[in-house]
């Protein structure tokens, strides 16, 4: 086999993973938010969830930078810390949504429409992310450079999107937490 097939094989070895994720992650978020636990929690989350969206988006943007002036192994960490970020800014969520009510957006006019066109965009986008993330750090592992280098270019902003419009839509709703 040439190296091309190898990298093929290897992928494949985790798209089943992507798949199941992809589905099982937004799913379980889904009914996490019909589950609530009477609970307290320590800390109000929301401004600690909407912080770490910031730092990954600055990671993300550092990252980026690294990968231009050819730093692979900074690129590598910076983008594992930014999966990191992700995935804890998931369980926070999470968490937050199972203890607590969801806040409505008391704003009026323009700004409503704004906020909701963000909010909208900006779970959709989460979701649909998730198997861009995936498929981009695959084919990194698997030393498969050339098509990660193709679907970066497509996850890159749309993880970046995501982790911004989640900093907007804090700002714009935090006024109206209770």
């Amino acid at each position: 086999m040439d190296n091309n097939q190898d990298k093929i094989i290897d992928e494949k070895k985790y798209n089943k993973l992507i798949v199941v994720l992809s589905i099982v992650i937004p799913v379980a978020v889904a009914a996490l938010f019909g589950i609530k636990i009477d609970a307290q929690l320590p800390v109000f989350l929301p401004p600690i969830y909407a912080s770490v969206n910031a730092l990954t988006a600055l990671i993300l943007v550092l990252a980026f930078v690294a990968i231009q002036k050819k730093n692979i192994k900074l690129h590598n960490r910076l983008m594992k810390f930014a999966i990191v970020l992700s995935v804890l800014f998931l369980l926070m969520y999470i968490a937050y949504h199972m203890t607590s009510d969801s806040t409505k957006f008391g704003g009026e006019g323009v700004a409503k429409y704004f906020y909701y066109f963000i909010l909208i965009t900006h779970i959709l986008l989460s979701i649909v992310v998730i198997p861009f993330v995936l498929i981009t750090y695959v084919r990194a592992i698997t030393n498969n450079i050339e098509k990660h280098k193709k679907i970066a270019k497509i996850t890159f902003p749309l993880w970046l999107y995501v982790a911004i419009t989640g900093v907007i839509v804090f700002i714009m709703i935090s006024p109206y937490y209770a």
